[in-house]
């Protein structure tokens, strides 16, 4: 039998005072209540009740045990209509990782917004450059840019991740403009060692595929990268986004527009589940609703 079952029907054997009352309460026969308490006993190896003819009457180790079947349904019920209501409203903590430059340009600004919206949500942001395993550190959901390998995670695809080259306008002085790919033979080109092989400056038009000298500087933060950058270190190439207001302000200026790669994919990536919380569907559906594909 059901051990919380026989524990419930226990108790109410306790709280009607008979087995006739406690029966009718679950829709089953005096002799089934009898059952469900003998079992109780049996594994506990020891009476729960006493019974003559006219009355029963609890143990000493019955009354204890009641007590204890009572907190223990209590939390039961407290735990179910938790689950309940998280399952019927966004409710809770969601753990979302992105990268940084990502993060703190697109992302950051708007999680306000959100929040807003769902008032019982409590977001908690990661932002890493790093590859992380979502389930094993769990996170609820993630951000993705590039190609995704096999996985067994949902990918949701959302709008393409543009980037641009920049450099600060004392390093083009001294270095000079790039005119097509292969004047970066002569550049610092900053490298973000994150980078999948296929991402690492490879421009349109450099047909003979060359392997662009990388700077001497490589970095797992994009945002270590802009700053060494704007110091006038060497050229970038990031997200148009994570460098507008740089480019705007004069601090960078951009170079070989004709020749960026082609946007980069990006996803929403989530854990499959056959029942998604309420908190995980509604982030969904604003990231969708703010960076889902144009067309």
């Amino acid at each position: 039998m059901d051990k919380l079952r026989s524990m419930e029907v226990f108790v109410a054997a306790v709280d009607t005072g008979s087995f006739t009352a406690a029966a009718e309460r679950f829709g089953i026969s005096a002799v089934m209540v009898g059952k469900h308490v003998r079992e109780l006993e049996q594994r506990l190896g020891a009476a729960l009740l006493t019974r003559t003819t006219r009355r029963q009457s609890l143990t000493e180790i019955g009354r204890q045990y009641a007590e204890q079947c009572r907190a223990i349904l209590a939390q039961i019920g407290a735990a179910e209509s938790l689950a309940e209501t998280m399952r019927l409203a966004p409710r809770g903590v969601l753990k979302v990782t992105a990268a940084v430059s990502f993060g703190m340009e697109w992302l950051s600004p708007m999680m306000p917004d959100y929040l807003d919206m769902y008032p019982e949500v409590s977001v908690d942001l990661s932002l890493n450059d790093r590859m992380i395993d979502m389930v094993e550190e769990g996170f609820d959901v993630a951000v993705r840019i590039g190609t995704l390998e096999d996985s067994s995670l949902v990918a949701r695809p959302l709008r393409p991740y543009g980037v641009v080259i920049c450099g600060s306008p004392d390093y083009l002085a001294r270095r000079g403009v790039p005119k097509m790919p292969s004047d970066l033979t002569q550049h610092e080109c900053l490298e973000f060692s994150g980078w999948v092989p296929q991402a690492r400056w490879r421009l349109k038009g450099d047909k003979d595929a060359r392997h662009i000298p990388l700077s001497r500087l490589r970095a797992n933060n994009s945002y270590a990268l802009k700053q060494a950058a704007l110091k006038g270190f060497g050229l970038i190439m990031q997200a148009e986004t994570a460098l507008a207001q740089d480019i705007a302000a004069g601090r960078l200026v951009r170079v070989l527009d004709d020749y960026l790669p082609t946007p980069r994919p990006m996803h929403l990536l989530y854990p499959r589940d056959r029942q998604p919380t309420p908190k995980l569907t509604s982030f969904i559906d604003f990231m969708l609703s703010r960076l889902g594909p144009t067309n």
